[in-house]
């Protein structure tokens, strides 16, 4: 799969905790984009954060949470993200979604496999 230069990145902001029916809503989001065959997804774990309540979230020894702020990011053409929102909307329940364009300059498999294992259903 070829990626445009000028491309779209969707972010998606959550908290660790956030679920999809029964699994981690980061999970099912990344999932159902890999399903979706979108060009890739990376899901970051912040260490600290807070969102609209402003409750704050962090892994600092003294004050440990359960809901730690985590950032899903997906580049891909614009009508691929532009068809993976309403997929997202049914998904999220909260959260912040933003959309950026964005200039990609490589995208191409690294020295390791390039076809990724099958996913097992439960």
């Amino acid at each position: 799969m070829e990626l445009p230069h000028e491309s779209i990145l969707l972010r998606i902001f959550l908290g660790e905790s956030d679920r999809h029916e029964h699994q981690p809503l980061y999970e099912a989001i990344v999932l159902k984009a890999r399903e979706l065959h979108l060009a890739g997804a990376t899901v970051l774990r912040g260490a600290m954060g807070f969102g609209k309540s402003s409750r704050l979230h962090t892994n600092k020894i003294l004050r440990l949470s359960a809901d730690l702020p985590l950032v899903i990011e997906i580049v891909d053409r614009e009508e691929k993200i532009n068809a993976f929102l309403p997929v997202l909307d049914r998904m999220m329940g909260g959260g912040l979604v933003t959309i950026e364009k964005v200039r990609v300059l490589h995208y191409r498999p690294g020295s390791g496999t390039d076809s990724p294992p099958p996913v097992q259903s439960p």
